[in-house]
């Protein structure tokens, strides 16, 4: 069988760092710690990145690359999305939050040391809102959801606000067991709820029977 390629430093210090920062934290982390955890010198780090808030814009990049996939507005005239669609959409979302978590537990701190990422992050939920609306739109016209513009715009902030706030909840509740795989199941379909939660007194008709059966599964109950 052919050999896979060895990765390379640089994909490995991200992967690494990606770990530190979701575990410990990204202020707790520097760029000394990461070379000892990579059993290079710092030197040998400093050829790949300039320093660590390079690195952080790195993984943010690798994060942009995947969400954006998520987060894109199909063009018109494809199909409308329904209750599944967004129930769907929400688990692949809480997912990818939680394989980058750190960006949204440290989210303050990040912003104030870096307009780049001020600037990026701030994109980053305009395409989120966009794509709740979308879906809350595509409900609306399935005769899923009734709900006039004002309320729909209201309803895609509010789906965002919840969902990019939830991890960092979840945290303050349970610091100590929040990265147990138990514990991020639970987050993981909790968050999908909450979440979804906010459209069920939206919802009509056969819509709002499917909402509470998915919402049995997610919980559990």
């Amino acid at each position: 069988m052919e050999r896979k390629a060895p990765r390379r430093t640089r994909e490995r210090i991200l992967e690494l760092s990606l770990r530190l920062f979701n575990d410990f934290g990204e202020p707790n982390v520097n760029t000394t710690i990461i070379a000892d955890e990579m059993k290079i010198s710092p030197g040998n780090l400093y050829y790949h990145f300039k320093n660590k808030d390079d690195i952080v814009q790195s993984i943010f990049q690798q994060f942009e690359r995947e969400i954006d996939k998520l987060i894109a507005v199909p063009p018109a005239g494809g199909r409308v999305p329904n209750v599944e669609d967004v129930w769907l959409f929400l688990h692949v979302l809480f997912e990818l939050v939680w394989k980058y978590r750190f960006f949204y537990r440290d989210l303050s701190n990040l912003l104030i040391n870096s307009r780049t990422l001020e600037l990026r992050f701030k994109k980053l939920l305009a395409d989120k809102v966009e794509m709740a609306r979308w879906l809350c739109e595509g409900m609306a016209r399935n005769g899923e959801l009734r709900a006039g513009r004002a309320e729909i715009d209201a309803l895609a902030t509010n789906m965002v606000v919840v969902a990019t706030y939830w991890l960092s909840y979840q945290y303050v509740q349970n610091p100590r067991h929040f990265a147990e795989p138990a514990f991020v199941n639970r987050a993981v379909s909790r968050g999908c709820y909450q979440v979804m939660a906010l459209t069920a007194p939206y919802l009509d008709g056969d819509a709002r029977v499917l909402f509470e059966k998915l919402a049995s599964e997610y919980l559990g109950r």
